[in-house]
Protein backbone atom coordinates (compact mmCIF):
# COMPACT_ATOMS: atom_id res chain seq x y z
CA UNK A 1 0.00 0.00 0.00
CA UNK A 2 1.43 3.43 -0.96
CA UNK A 3 2.41 5.71 1.87
CA UNK A 4 0.06 8.64 2.57
CA UNK A 5 1.50 12.01 1.62
CA UNK A 6 2.55 14.47 4.29
CA UNK A 7 2.02 17.31 1.83
CA UNK A 8 0.75 17.81 -1.71
CA UNK A 9 1.08 20.84 -3.97
CA UNK A 10 -0.49 21.27 -7.42
CA UNK A 11 0.71 23.78 -9.98
CA UNK A 12 -1.00 24.51 -13.31
CA UNK A 13 0.55 26.86 -15.81
CA UNK A 14 0.67 27.53 -19.52
CA UNK A 15 3.71 26.06 -21.23
CA UNK A 16 5.86 29.16 -21.59
CA UNK A 17 9.32 30.21 -20.38
CA UNK A 18 7.91 32.11 -17.38
CA UNK A 19 6.40 28.87 -16.10
CA UNK A 20 9.87 27.58 -15.26
CA UNK A 21 10.33 30.37 -12.70
CA UNK A 22 6.81 29.82 -11.38
CA UNK A 23 7.40 26.10 -10.79
CA UNK A 24 10.79 26.73 -9.20
CA UNK A 25 9.43 29.46 -6.90
CA UNK A 26 6.45 27.34 -5.83
CA UNK A 27 8.71 24.33 -5.21
CA UNK A 28 11.08 26.38 -3.04
CA UNK A 29 8.18 27.83 -1.06
CA UNK A 30 6.56 24.42 -0.62
CA UNK A 31 9.80 22.82 0.54
CA UNK A 32 10.44 25.73 2.93
CA UNK A 33 7.23 24.73 4.72
CA UNK A 34 8.69 21.25 5.32
CA UNK A 35 12.03 21.69 7.06
CA UNK A 36 12.56 17.95 7.60
CA UNK A 37 13.77 17.53 4.01
CA UNK A 38 17.57 17.47 3.77
CA UNK A 39 19.47 19.98 1.69
CA UNK A 40 20.83 17.13 -0.44
CA UNK A 41 17.35 15.77 -1.19
CA UNK A 42 16.01 19.26 -1.92
CA UNK A 43 18.89 20.01 -4.26
CA UNK A 44 18.69 16.85 -6.34
CA UNK A 45 14.88 16.93 -6.51
CA UNK A 46 14.81 20.58 -7.54
CA UNK A 47 17.53 20.09 -10.14
CA UNK A 48 15.70 17.20 -11.78
CA UNK A 49 12.30 18.92 -11.70
CA UNK A 50 13.64 22.16 -13.15
CA UNK A 51 15.45 20.28 -15.94
CA UNK A 52 12.30 18.37 -16.91
CA UNK A 53 10.11 21.50 -16.84
CA UNK A 54 12.73 23.31 -18.95
CA UNK A 55 12.64 20.47 -21.48
CA UNK A 56 8.84 20.56 -21.62
CA UNK A 57 8.91 24.31 -22.23
CA UNK A 58 11.71 24.13 -24.79
CA UNK A 59 10.35 21.25 -26.81
CA UNK A 60 6.74 22.42 -26.72
CA UNK A 61 7.95 25.58 -28.45
CA UNK A 62 10.30 23.75 -30.79
CA UNK A 63 7.69 21.21 -31.90
CA UNK A 64 4.48 23.22 -31.85
CA UNK A 65 4.16 26.83 -32.93
CA UNK A 66 0.76 27.29 -31.24
CA UNK A 67 1.57 27.30 -27.52
CA UNK A 68 -1.61 29.11 -26.43
CA UNK A 69 -3.33 25.84 -25.73
CA UNK A 70 -0.42 24.07 -24.02
CA UNK A 71 -0.88 23.39 -20.32
CA UNK A 72 1.58 22.03 -17.78
CA UNK A 73 0.43 20.43 -14.55
CA UNK A 74 2.88 19.60 -11.77
CA UNK A 75 1.82 17.66 -8.71
CA UNK A 76 4.34 17.51 -5.88
CA UNK A 77 4.09 14.92 -3.10
CA UNK A 78 6.10 14.59 0.06
CA UNK A 79 6.01 11.50 2.27
CA UNK A 80 8.30 10.35 5.05
CA UNK A 81 10.10 8.21 2.46
CA UNK A 82 10.20 10.28 -0.73
CA UNK A 83 9.74 13.41 -2.76
CA UNK A 84 7.72 12.84 -5.92
CA UNK A 85 6.69 15.00 -8.86
CA UNK A 86 4.16 14.04 -11.50
CA UNK A 87 4.11 16.28 -14.53
CA UNK A 88 1.75 16.22 -17.47
CA UNK A 89 1.44 18.37 -20.55
CA UNK A 90 -0.64 18.21 -23.69
CA UNK A 91 2.22 18.88 -26.07
CA UNK A 92 3.51 16.65 -28.80
CA UNK A 93 5.13 13.34 -27.80
CA UNK A 94 8.71 13.35 -26.61
CA UNK A 95 10.89 11.09 -28.75
CA UNK A 96 13.29 9.68 -26.19
CA UNK A 97 14.55 6.58 -24.48
CA UNK A 98 15.42 7.37 -20.87
CA UNK A 99 17.49 4.19 -20.66
CA UNK A 100 19.79 5.50 -23.37
CA UNK A 101 20.33 8.99 -21.92
CA UNK A 102 24.00 9.79 -21.33
CA UNK A 103 25.97 12.93 -20.61
CA UNK A 104 27.09 14.56 -23.87
CA UNK A 105 30.70 15.42 -24.67
CA UNK A 106 32.18 18.41 -22.89
CA UNK A 107 32.07 20.39 -26.16
CA UNK A 108 28.32 19.87 -26.61
CA UNK A 109 26.19 23.00 -26.30
CA UNK A 110 23.05 21.18 -25.17
CA UNK A 111 21.76 17.81 -24.01
CA UNK A 112 22.92 17.85 -20.40
CA UNK A 113 19.57 18.61 -18.74
CA UNK A 114 17.94 15.22 -19.16
CA UNK A 115 21.16 13.42 -18.22
CA UNK A 116 21.42 15.53 -15.06
CA UNK A 117 17.78 14.79 -14.19
CA UNK A 118 18.30 11.04 -14.65
CA UNK A 119 21.40 11.14 -12.45
CA UNK A 120 19.80 13.30 -9.74
CA UNK A 121 16.75 11.21 -8.84
CA UNK A 122 16.12 7.59 -8.00
CA UNK A 123 13.40 7.14 -10.61
CA UNK A 124 12.49 9.07 -13.74
CA UNK A 125 9.80 7.77 -16.07
CA UNK A 126 8.05 9.09 -19.15
CA UNK A 127 4.83 7.84 -20.73
CA UNK A 128 2.49 9.10 -23.41
CA UNK A 129 -1.15 8.40 -22.49
CA UNK A 130 -4.34 9.76 -24.07
CA UNK A 131 -2.57 12.54 -25.94
CA UNK A 132 -0.59 13.76 -22.94
CA UNK A 133 3.01 13.44 -21.81
CA UNK A 134 3.45 12.14 -18.28
CA UNK A 135 6.66 12.38 -16.28
CA UNK A 136 7.29 10.95 -12.82
CA UNK A 137 10.32 11.85 -10.71
CA UNK A 138 11.05 10.11 -7.42
CA UNK A 139 13.73 11.08 -4.93
CA UNK A 140 13.98 8.70 -1.99
CA UNK A 141 14.72 10.75 1.10
CA UNK A 142 17.93 10.16 3.02
CA UNK A 143 17.46 8.58 6.41
CA UNK A 144 17.73 10.84 9.45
Amino acid sequence: MPESPVAVERIEAPVEPESLDLVQDRLESWLADHDGVSVTDRTRFEMALVEIVANVVEHAFALDADVRGRLLTVELRLTRELLEARLSDNGLPAALDLGAVTMPDEDATSGRGLALAVAAVDELTYDRVDGCNHWRLVCRRAAG
